[in-house]
């Protein structure tokens, strides 16, 4: 049986994905330095931190913030988040259009536009894409940790791939769900690897 029941079907792999304005991504997020500030696995759970507790908020309304943007599944980990991050089309604009790419938009841009923005831009700060959407999470959880005096940073950059079929999104989906289940051989534990992601694909 389908783990979404075909929810989020994937029906093809197009390569205008890579435009990451349109598709399904399986995306982590790390904590600067790996550092545990979400909180800790003990007998065999996941205790969320003040802060961890706020990420799994955002996480979770993601779609409030986005209405563009599902997170079908994710998981708050010491260091890390893993998620499933579904960026649709909802506003009639073609995601096949142009070539835009939103890992140039990495690089900070002001907000203040003193000419007119026409409609359908390609503003990489505004722009409905993968960027826009974990940029914003980050930055909404960065806020609430230093509005509460709490110690907190991310990683400057995140890791992602491209989820080209229904079967690929569901053995995600299930190393998602067993993730704090698996920490003793995580990867991303620091007690167990220096937990670097492959620099090729980081943003």
């Amino acid at each position: 049986m389908d783990k979404f029941q075909d929810k989020y079907r994937i029906p093809s792999a197009r390569a205008a994905w890579h435009g990451y304005d349109g598709g399904a991504y399986f995306v982590t997020i790390c904590t600067a330095g790996k550092e545990h500030y979400l909180g800790e696995i003990a007998d065999g759970a996941m205790r969320l931190s003040e802060i961890g507790s706020i990420a799994k908020d955002c996480f979770a309304r993601v779609s409030a913030y986005y209405p563009y943007a599902e997170i079908p599944s994710f998981v708050v980990m010491p260091n890390h988040v893993h998620a499933i991050v579904i960026i649709g089309n909802h506003d009639g604009h073609d995601v096949n259009a142009g070539n835009y790419c939103c890992r140039d938009a990495i690089n900070r841009v002001s907000t203040i536009n003193r000419v007119p923005t026409p409609p359908m831009s390609r503003n990489p700060m505004i722009y409905k894409s993968l960027g826009t959407v974990v940029r914003g999470v980050k930055a909404r959880i960065s806020r609430a940790a230093h509005l509460s005096g709490l110690p907190f940073a991310w990683q400057a950059r995140f890791h992602d791939r491209i989820i080209r079929c229904q079967d690929e999104m569901n053995r995600i989906a299930e190393y998602i769900g067993n993730n704090v289940y698996n920490w003793d051989s995580d990867e991303l534990n620091s007690d167990q690897t220096d937990g670097s992601l492959p620099e090729h694909q980081r943003h």
